[in-house]
């Protein structure tokens, strides 16, 4: 599976997976999801290590000021339906128009590396921040392939499902410790 995706990254082509069926699907689904996680958890955490090892400051997270704003329930609607659901209509949904050209691993790419920079308003913008953005969007360029590989090969539901459930896994832990009023300080 993990083979098949670094080809498709090598050389991206709009060939959607003739196999319906779902379990087939769903079996290919979940390795993809467990292999977005851990390259997402494996880069998040050698940020974090290079943080700590050169005393880098990369700001306030994000997450850190959506759990101050809001509840826990929005902030789970926000991070795993909405986002989903826009991202992938934005980054993923127009690569169908570029299925037949010439120039669809170009546009694959171009979406791609919008998507993993756009993750870069997570953190507060600095000097520091946006000179280290492409370690710090590692993860989302990362999943940004995973997205990608399975919006071309299963559709645009698939995408957002996988995102979902994606985004679920990550700050479902959050959202669990704020229910409870667990502090992360």
């Amino acid at each position: 599976m993990l083979k098949e995706v670094l080809a498709f990254l090598k050389h991206p082509v709009y060939l959607e997976d003739e196999n319906r069926d779902f379990d087939y699907r769903m079996s290919k689904f979940w390795k993809l999801l467990i292999f977005a996680l851990a390259l997402s958890l494996l880069l998040g955490s050698l940020n974090g290590g290079l943080e700590l090892l050169f005393d880098l400051d990369f700001g306030k997270h994000a997450i850190d000021g959506f759990m101050d704003q809001y509840s826990p329930w929005f902030l789970l609607l926000a991070a795993v339906v909405l986002a989903p659901v826009l991202e992938e209509l934005f980054f993923r949904g127009p690569l169908v128009f570029f299925k037949k050209s010439s120039f669809f691993k170009y546009i694959f790419y171009l979406f791609t590396l919008v998507f993993g920079f756009y993750h870069i308003t997570n953190f507060q913008l600095s000097t520091t921040t946006l000179l280290l953005s492409p370690l710090l969007v590692a993860p989302q360029l990362g999943v940004g392939v995973f997205l990608g590989f399975v919006r071309v090969r299963f559709g645009l539901v698939w995408a957002i499902a996988l995102h979902a459930l994606y985004n679920l896994v990550l700050i479902g832990p959050f959202v669990v410790l704020q229910l409870f009023d667990v502090s992360l300080d």
